[in-house]
């Protein structure tokens, strides 16, 4: 598997994973928000929300671990899936790591920063 295949399968599920904190930061960058309500927003949506979030963020993953599956390489029934158990499970558990290592560094990294850029927390 190439770099730039496990970016493409989770990218999206990363800043989906992600928006409980990456949304108030869009609305303030897009001038739709205060600062003082994105602050408030991100304390609910990450409080009380980020299950939901993460929830929603893994099951895209999986999907998207699917759909690669399925149309790159080509494996469509269960009986091929048996016969190349192997590469499937590779290819499952490197895009789960890359997507928990994705999730932390974007979330805790680059929207911390922007956050605090903005004066957001």
């Amino acid at each position: 598997m190439k770099i730039k295949e496990l970016f493409k399968i989770s990218s999206l599920p990363v800043v989906v994973a992600s928006l409980c904190c990456l949304s108030p930061v869009i609305l303030v960058l897009l001038g739709l928000s205060t600062v003082s309500f994105a602050s408030s927003l991100a304390d609910i949506l990450y409080g009380e929300y980020k299950w939901v979030f993460r929830t929603v963020g893994a099951v895209l993953l999986a999907l998207s671990i699917v759909y690669y599956v399925r149309r790159t390489k080509g494996i469509c029934t269960l009986d091929e899936a048996k016969k190349r158990r192997t590469e499937v499970i590779n290819i499952a558990a490197v895009s789960l790591v890359v997507g928990i290592v994705g999730y932390f560094f974007f979330l805790y990294v680059v929207v911390e920063y922007a956050g605090i850029w903005l004066g957001l927390w």
